[in-house]
């Protein structure tokens, strides 16, 4: 069984340039909650696992059935529609023995492009490395 070397922290701290959940990616540093690597050789992995799910709201159910008695206007309200995303975003970051992965909520759909244009972002940091 080979035994884990741990690899010491930048004598220096440098400026976080991207923060991704609670991964941290500098010019040459990869910070974990388990532990720093350096980046050159990183991985990063996204796994979309948000949905939006479309849905009568209770308040158009209500009037519906209320007004269905006087008016067949009524059953118009059963065309209303409410969007929710749900779900969330899993970014899996691997280099050599150090592999975390962190879940981020999805509320919106916005957020899977702001983590999409993060983890393109820290990519190329890891490239230019």
């Amino acid at each position: 069984m080979s035994e884990i070397i741990p690899v010491p922290a930048p004598a220096t701290p440098e400026a976080a340039l991207v923060q991704i959940g609670d991964v941290v990616f500098s010019k040459s540093w990869v910070v974990t909650p388990i532990g720093a690597r350096p980046i050159q050789g990183t991985q990063l992995f996204v796994t979309d696992l948000s949905r939006t799910e479309s849905k009568i709201p209770t308040w158009a159910i209500v009037l519906a059935v209320v007004l269905a008695f006087f008016f067949l206007l009524g059953l118009l309200f059963l065309l209303a529609r409410e969007n929710r995303t749900v779900g969330y975003l899993l970014v899996t970051v691997q280099n050599g023995d150090l592999v975390y992965a962190t879940q981020i909520p999805a509320p919106n759909p916005f957020v899977a492009q702001d983590i999409n244009g993060r983890v393109t972002y820290a990519r190329q940091l890891i490239a230019a490395a």
